[in-house]
């Protein structure tokens, strides 16, 4: 089983592929209900990023510029063809100032392609930036003290960076384009008649305050959406991967009201995301919408005071054709996008983790000899259970694992084995209970020293593409040929550098058998300077023989041993066998054990049957 801690017992702790190496929990993103970091980091590094890309921001304004007098020359012409050609009986005059209108128009697709293409110089480098950061936050991450790994690292690397670029394209486009709109809109109405801007300026600068205003909200809801989505997502992680501990333990109530949780979080996060929505439809049509209106009913009082019908089809045009797509864009895109892309600088932009000190080597030190110095692994009335209510998995239970000893683990399938090593690991938090690593609280312990005390080999071996040389160094990586070599000896490993062309040659480990990649994970076990190897059914793909090999040339070891058995004959090589029975644990030698565990002649009559 699974178990996890206090705070959410349905909440695992997950593993890399090479837990069975030396990857541990670490830090882990905030939760739904963290509160999102100041503005003032993301507006900061901002500043920084763009002082250092000055001549690009110059070419976008020049471009821009451009797009100004575009925008400018629009309404006026549009203006100009009435009062001075058709309302005026002249029509050529009248077409020759539309054609105008017409030639700016056709003049503004150099001026997009200008601005386009000097906006990969600035979303590409931030891109490359927000992906180096996500790199060195992972790698950070994984040595850095923590209650659970990362599992947000890829979301990091791939989405968000990629939703950050795209949101930030969009930021600029739509933000450069308002501002030199606005411009040349608003030195076209000046032009034409000073009066529009009393009734034109008073909506477009309340809609803006307004929106402005809202921002900040706007953001925090996405903030929490985004925290929401990535919760049901963990939530789908944990279900699936602890699908068989649920239907073992009964819990898939309680699993199912964590689940619904997320996702009633999740829904009401979209709907306030929805009201913001609404908020800033209001804000569109108060500064786009209401000018418009505000022109048509105060028509009477501008005509009154000299205004022109071509400079009011003129300033229509203006609100209409520039003004009001340009405040839609932007307001879309920052309520949007902008508050998405905020969210997620403020995440790609937290201080890096600390990392640990390096792992000590194998050798006479302080760890090597304070290890000695005590029991190897102490368990003191130790709970726990899958969710609140269910059955315990492992409870008040009551071990110590001495230096120098070969403790093997047995019982029925589900029954909680797996449980215990991961405790013992301390990738697991029980419900109550103390753990011990050689006289110390396992949690007292950082990750750096708990892959210094202990190596956890998990059933399903993690290989990756590299030499086999690499492989078994992964967690020694200073290890001479010579100890390699003697690995080789001791776990018979020489048909498996026989098949794939020795030590040096590359791995493909698709290639591999599963009972290989499990030989593998054994010759790095048999190369840690841990003194405390815990095997998870790491044999389970091996034949006998090759068990028992590895067995005893890990028992040869100094340092102690716990196997959680997949072959009953494991228990026989053991000095002592620990058998659980799902209700009370029973500890003992073979012997005795079976003479006191019903469970354990069972076991062992069951093992003999298969045998004969």
């Amino acid at each position: 089983m699974k178990p996890r801690g206090r705070t959410d017992p349905t909440t695992e702790a997950t593993t890399d592929p090479a837990t069975d190496l030396k990857t541990h929990p670490s830090t882990s993103e905030p939760g739904p209900t963290e509160a999102p970091s100041t503005p003032r980091r993301v507006t900061a590094s901002a500043r920084v990023f763009l002082g250092r890309r000055k001549a690009v921001l110059v070419k976008l304004a020049a471009w821009s510029a451009a797009e100004s007098a575009q925008t400018f020359l629009g309404g006026y012409c549009v203006a100009r063809s009435l009062d001075d050609g058709f309302l005026r009986g002249a029509p050529a005059a009248g077409l020759l100032w539309l054609t105008g209108a017409a030639v700016v128009i056709l003049l503004g697709a150099p001026v997009v392609r200008g601005v386009f293409a000097q906006l990969p110089h600035l979303t590409e480098p931030l891109r490359d930036h927000l992906v180096r950061r996500s790199v060195m936050h992972a790698l950070r991450a994984a040595t850095a003290a923590g209650p659970a790994v990362d599992t947000t690292a890829v979301s990091r690397l791939t989405s968000q960076t990629e939703i950050a670029r795209d949101s930030f394209a969009g930021l600029v486009l739509a933000a450069r384009s308002f501002v030199f709109v606005a411009v040349g809109a608003l030195a076209g109405l000046v032009s034409l008649a000073p009066q529009f801007l009393l009734v034109v300026l008073p909506p477009l600068v309340l809609g803006l305050a307004l929106f402005i205003a809202s921002l900040r909200p706007m953001a925090r809801a996405q903030h929490r959406f985004l925290d929401a989505d990535e919760a049901v997502g963990r939530r789908a992680h944990i279900t699936r991967t602890a699908l068989r501990d649920i239907v073992a333990c009964g819990t898939q109530e309680p699993t199912a009201v964590h689940n619904r949780r997320a996702i009633d979080e999740a829904a009401a996060a979209q709907r306030a995301m929805a009201r913001w929505a609404a908020v800033r439809t209001l804000c569109v049509a108060t500064a786009g919408q209401l000018p418009v209106f505000l022109l048509l009913v105060t028509t009477p009082w501008l005509l009154r005071q000299g205004v022109t019908a071509g400079a009011l089809v003129g300033a229509l045009t203006y609100v209409l054709q520039a003004l009001l797509p340009a405040l839609h864009t932007l307001m879309t895109v920052l309520g949007a996008a902008g508050a998405r892309l905020f969210v997620i600088l403020d995440r790609l932009t937290r201080p890096l983790p600390t990392p640990d000190p390096p792992t000590p080597k194998r050798g006479p030190g302080p760890t090597a000899s304070a290890a000695r110095a005590t029991a190897a692994l102490e368990l003191r009335h130790v709970r726990a259970a899958y969710g609140p209510g269910a059955r315990a998995v492992v409870d008040d239970l009551e071990l110590t694992v001495e230096d120098g000893q070969h403790i093997a683990v047995v019982g029925p399938s589900g029954i909680g084995k797996s449980t215990l090593l991961r405790i013992a690991a301390g990738l697991l938090t029980p419900d109550q209970g103390d753990v011990r690593l050689y006289g110390r609280p396992v949690a007292h312990h950082s990750p750096a020293e708990l892959a210094a005390l202990r190596v956890l080999i998990p059933q399903e071996a993690y290989v990756f593409t590299g030499t086999l040389s690499d492989n078994l160094r992964y967690l020694r990586p200073d290890a001479r040929r010579s100890d390699l070599d003697q690995t080789v000896r001791a776990l018979a490993l020489q048909p498996l550098l026989d098949r794939v062309g020795g030590l040096d040659r590359p791995l493909d480990p698709q290639a591999l058998s599963l009972g290989e990649r499990q030989l593998i994970a054994l010759g790095r076990a048999h190369l840690s300077p841990a003194p405390l190897l815990l095997l998870d059914e790491a044999t389970c793909h091996t034949d006998p023989v090759a068990e028992a090999v590895a067995e005893r040339a890990l028992r040869a070891l100094p340092g102690s041993l716990v196997v959680v058995a997949h072959r009953l004959s494991s228990a026989l090589r053991a000095d002592r066998v620990l058998v659980l029975d799902g209700t009370r644990a029973q500890y003992g030698t073979h012997q005795d054990l079976l003479v006191r565990s019903a469970l354990y002649r069972d076991l062992v009559g069951h093992w003999n049957d298969a045998q004969g």
